[in-house]
């Protein structure tokens, strides 16, 4: 398996859009959005990660093909301790290519690309993303990571930190 992960130019920005409708799809379980009158999820941030020099958008290719996608921010942090974190605000893989390493690999590559002090959120609803990522998490970390909580998110918060 040949994984490639690149951030999408302009151009490429309708890629990300439709795979982002597949993506909130499959989340439609954990979330109680709907689709508008246009039969269409929408996303209303995705034109910053084009915009915004914080805001970074990837596709994730196998063997060529779209496989997925991460959208990773740096945000200013209110911790004395850091003056930023970085976030996986999105993150999905085709269910095709899952079970196949894909979102572990694709995951070490954003957090060997980004070093400092990572967050990454799930939903208290989403338990396959909550093993997901405290098994990722945990073999990229070996497992020197804490798990936190916050008043603005209902779910678990995995922060750790690249070096």
């Amino acid at each position: 398996m040949k994984l490639e992960i690149f951030q999408p130019t302009i151009e490429q920005k309708d890629v990300l859009r439709n795979l982002m409708e597949l993506y909130q799809y499959d989340f439609s379980e954990f979330e109680a959005e709907d689709i508008d009158e246009d039969g269409l999820y929408g996303y209303k941030h995705l034109d910053y990660y084009w915009t915004i020099p914080t805001h970074f958008p990837f596709l994730i290719k196998v063997d060529g093909k779209i496989a997925g996608f991460a959208l990773v921010r740096e945000i200013a942090s209110e911790d004395s301790n850091c003056s930023s974190y970085l976030k996986i605000c999105e993150f999905f893989i085709m269910k095709k290519y899952r079970k196949q390493g894909t979102g572990k690999q694709a995951a070490f590559y954003l957090f060997d690309l980004f070093l400092g002090v990572w967050e990454v959120a799930e939903l208290e609803t989403n338990l396959p993303a909550q093993r997901f990522w405290r098994k990722v998490i945990s073999e990229y970390t070996n497992n020197n990571y804490s798990e936190i909580r916050k008043d603005h998110w209902h779910g678990p918060i995995q922060r750790f930190l690249t070096t």
